[in-house]
């Protein structure tokens, strides 16, 4: 009988009383870089399933417990089982299996902070999971003991935030165009044209879209659409009127189909099946 199927089974994100979390909001030297720097732990065995629709966090795992089995887009099995990781932008749900002991602290980048903080292409990391020590060396796995022995959760998140911005602070560079194309996509909900992007930055549209995977992970008509999504999700949880039409209508798709299409291929699952999960 193999590891997994001995755990009792109960498939579902854990409740209350079953982990314990401190989430830290990153210090204001980190903003546009670091969004969130999260200790979780669990505290009741189990088998537990979470799904995250496909998001623009690119997450760094330091974990002081239990491996984690994730897949991109499937059901994980023994063989996606990771513990201290990177993971890349993903197009599409992510299944994430724990089995009571996960122990970590997560944090979480911008694709902008990761591409500074990690210094590689980004296409590196896109829709795969690379172990701490091979993404950072040494330097992480250093990183990884030292906040073993921290005691408590507040030392532990001070101590990861100070890394980070030493970090970042010594990799600091003049923005470039890909930065000033990712913020005008994202303040356009993900409408704005591309090619009109590609116009204004002087490039073709070829050159604007590898130039946009090598930095940010994945190319400006994917991460457009990422982002109207997510404008779905956030609407989702407080449009009142015209419901799932009206909100199709105001993120830009051109039917609710088109939009259910996209529930389908990000998140995996139906419009009305994400609203009853997320109530």
């Amino acid at each position: 009988m193999s590891e997994l199927s001995e755990t009792r089974s109960i498939l579902a994100a854990p409740q209350a009383g079953a982990f314990e979390m401190v989430q830290h909001a990153p210090d204001a030297a980190l903003t546009g870089l670091v969004t969130r720097i999260t200790g979780y732990r669990e505290l009741v065995a189990g088998h537990f399933r979470q799904t995250e629709a496909a998001s623009l966090t690119v997450p760094l795992i330091i974990s002081f417990g239990g491996a984690f089995s994730i897949g991109l887009g499937r059901t994980p099995g023994f063989e996606d089982r990771v513990t201290s990781f990177a993971a890349g932008l993903f197009a599409g749900p992510v299944v994430i299996d724990s089995f009571g002991d996960a122990h970590c602290i997560q944090i979480d980048f911008t694709p902008l902070g990761a591409r500074r903080f990690f210094g590689m292409p980004m296409t590196e990391l896109t829709g795969r999971m690379i172990d701490l020590g091979d993404v950072m060396g040494r330097e992480g796995r250093n990183l990884r003991e030292r906040l073993s022995d921290v005691a408590t959760w507040d030392q532990r998140l001070a101590m990861a935030q100070r890394f980070v911005t030493r970090r970042l602070a010594g990799a600091a560079r003049a923005p470039s165009p890909v930065s000033w194309a990712f913020d005008r996509l994202m303040a356009s909900g993900g409408r704005m044209p591309i090619s009109r992007l590609a116009t204004e930055i002087g490039w073709s549209r070829k050159h604007l879209a590898n130039r946009f995977a090598a930095e940010i992970g994945i190319g400006p008509k994917t991460l457009s659409r990422i982002v109207r999504f997510n404008h779905v999700l956030t609407l989702s949880k407080s449009s009142q009127g015209d419901g799932w039409a009206g909100i199709a209508a105001e993120c830009g798709y051109a039917d609710q189909a088109h939009m259910a299409r996209d529930f389908h291929e990000l998140a995996g699952t139906t419009p009305a099946a994400w609203l009853a999960q997320a109530a």
